[in-house]
């Protein structure tokens, strides 16, 4: 008796093993980082790319799924993988920003970035995490419900990606590399993209207009990532209703909008009826701009939603987009966004932080000539969070110093407060707080410590929407507002039933953001804003998430490929 229920125990056993081996995949992929000639806007330049595809490949798995991407690095530049959103339990090496989880892969050298996708359905994608190369290398992650789920929703008759970009015609390294020389802005972009194309009312771009094809009647799953550099932008399509259903691989409430406003990192689903006459209607976006005299990209990219039996040559059904500074729409649009069950928010927090982010000036170092002080009034611009601008280091990563106990590379004593209180959305800033110091400072977190960070823009230099990217996690988007935070009266506004889940975060221009989570994933994870500029300035910490108790709650062993510095 005791024999066969131990073999009925054992077959049990070997089944589910054998049912997990079938439903869950481990997909080999191998990415080749090579320069490509790409031909934009009239004239051709060598694109830094994945497989000499511009954008990258789409990479398509179901929740449970491991991917394993083999990157070998042809071009003339250092490179990262990022995989935005991917939670990376345990496998933080493979998390892919530069000199924070790994050093970069040199020319001529390659590393398999190997993950597993845990608990996640949507749309998320990849991208470059060095200099500016995620300009032209990027492509999106699409995460289906595991084999024998579905979505919440009808399923759709078909499902499109529409990866929003932003394109220069010079090399986006050299534009980044002129501004840190002199101290200044970049130059801004020369057009936005939609899935890599500039649209009609560009020139020389009208006969490469994405064409989104649908049928009378069918629904469509529309998968819009906002892979631009360093814009905000807002996206439409003409006479037709967008239900969003999900946002960052987290699925949502429904609710039905004309306008969608994504940050820079944020991706959006939504579902699009194809009810209207059949013809040919406009897709596009153009820029959301909140930082006030700053200048910036004020082109609109299109694609084209194309009824099937429609005549080709028929001119689009044109729309209109908000204006650029409409911050009521943006607002308007974010506040709809709550997750589609209740959900279990962390109500007794351990860590209360308070983080300032923005913009700063660094006075002209005495032994610089003028031409490299071209910020405002003779200073360089930079950014910092908590006065702090954080800087990378360049001998080690960050998680190999932490995992190795190499000292002198980072400090934890990024602080929990800003050093100095002041009214942070007011005109009259002290000139005395503009200038940041610099430093690699960590803020240290023990395993399962449940965090509240309270993000707070301010108008130094100017106010702006920034996307807040947390590598390694998703978190609750508990409130927002405008001013500058007030526990006494802004705690009241807490959504403790139903917030969205988001790996990005918008903080409202002149404003403020608090977001809740628990830090159930050891390593080393980044958090910054992804307007690229403000990165490279500064605009971002890390923390220092120590391992729990027992393997599952330990960080993985380094791979044997990691690249070294």
């Amino acid at each position: 008796m005791t024999s066969l229920y131990t073999f009925s125990c054992l077959f049990f056993f070997c089944s589910l093993l054998s049912a997990s081996s079938i439903i869950a995949k481990v997909q080999h992929h191998n990415f080749v980082i090579q320069e490509t000639p790409v031909k934009r806007l009239c004239k051709t330049r060598n694109a830094i790319t994945v497989n000499g595809m511009f954008p990258g490949p789409t990479l398509e798995v179901n929740d449970g799924d491991t991917l394993e991407v083999k990157v070998l690095n042809r071009a003339r530049y250092n490179i990262t993988i990022h995989w935005h959103g991917v939670r990376q339990m345990r496998t933080g090496w493979a998390d892919g920003p530069e000199f924070v989880t790994q050093c970069p892969i040199r020319p001529g050298k390659s590393y398999t970035y190997r993950f597993t996708i845990q608990g996640q359905e949507g749309t998320l994608w990849w991208h470059a995490h060095s200099s500016w190369l995620r300009a032209t290398v990027y492509g999106a992650l699409i995460i289906h419900p595991a084999l024998g789920s579905s979505f919440p929703f009808p399923k759709p008759d078909r499902q499109t990606a529409l990866v929003l970009g932003e394109w220069w015609n010079a090399n986006p390294v050299d534009v980044i590399n002129q501004a840190t020389r002199t101290g200044a802005a970049p130059n801004i972009s020369d057009a936005y993209t939609i899935n890599g194309q500039p649209g009609d009312l560009y020139n020389c771009s009208n006969k490469e207009t994405v064409v989104v094809p649908v049928n009378s009647g069918e629904t469509s799953l529309l998968r819009v990532i906002n892979a631009a550099l360093n814009q905000p932008l807002f996206f439409t399509v003409a006479n037709h209703k967008l239900t969003v259903v999900g946002a960052d691989a987290s699925y949502l409430k429904p609710f039905t909008t004309k306008v969608l406003m994504l940050g820079p990192g944020q991706t959006t689903d939504v579902l699009l009826t194809a009810d209207q006459p059949p013809k040919r209607y406009y897709i596009a976006a153009r820029a959301y701009q909140s930082a006030q005299n700053a200048p910036f990209d004020n082109t609109t990219t299109t694609a084209i939603l194309h009824y099937r039996n429609t005549t080709k040559t028929s001119p689009p059904v044109t729309l209109s987009l908000p204006a650029f500074n409409d911050t009521n729409t943006v607002t308007s649009f974010s506040r709809k966004f709550k997750s589609l069950r209740n959900v279990v928010v962390p109500k007794t927090i351990d860590e209360n932080l308070f983080f300032t982010i923005g913009l700063g000036l660094d006075n002209c170092p005495k032994n610089f000539p003028k031409n490299r002080c071209q910020g405002l009034n003779g200073t360089r611009f930079t950014a910092s969070m908590n006065n702090v601008s954080f800087v990378l280091p360049s001998n080690f990563s960050l998680l190999q110093a932490h995992s190795n106990g190499i000292p002198g590379v980072f400090t934890t004593d990024f602080p929990a407060k800003p050093p100095v209180k002041f009214d942070y959305t007011g005109n009259n800033i002290s000139r005395g707080l503009f200038q940041p110091v610099k430093g690699t400072k960590l803020y240290k977190l023990k395993y399962g410590t449940r965090v509240q960070i309270v993000l707070q823009d301010t108008n130094i230099v100017t106010s702006e929407n920034h996307p807040i990217h947390l590598h390694g996690y998703d978190f609750y988007i508990v409130a927002e507002g405008f001013g500058n935070f007030n526990p006494k009266k802004d705690n009241s506004k807490f959504n403790l039933v139903d917030p969205p889940l988001r790996n990005t975060v918008a903080v409202p221009v002149n404003g403020w953001a608090v977001i809740r989570f628990v830090a159930d994933n050891p390593g080393v994870w980044l958090m910054h804003c992804h307007l690229d500029v403000h990165i490279k300035w500064g605009l971002g910490m890390a923390f220092l998430v120590e391992n729990g108790v027992g393997e599952l709650e330990t960080l993985e062993a380094a791979p044997h490929d990691l690249p070294v510095c």
